[in-house]
């Protein structure tokens, strides 16, 4: 009884650790060159799956996700 009382507790735990990172991994913007627009770059997030346009030919600074706002890329 104590040994699967002690399972399901580190399931729980395991389970509630990578629910956490999930939603604190940064933003990892990469080119998608096919959706350029004139001057604009086109990047797609490959954590969130957030796009973005930007002038500079840069990535983002900030995620464009609505549901990660507080999070920065690297």
């Amino acid at each position: 009884m104590h040994i699967l009382l002690g399972l399901l507790v580190a399931f729980v735990i395991i389970v509630l650790f990578a629910r956490t990172r999930s939603k604190t991994r940064a933003c990892r913007w990469r080119a998608d060159r096919t959706g350029d627009r004139g001057n604009l770059s086109r990047y797609r997030c490959a954590a969130c799956g957030a796009e973005a346009f930007t002038a500079t030919g840069a990535p983002p600074e900030l995620c464009k996700n609505p549901g990660r706002r507080e999070d920065r890329t690297t």
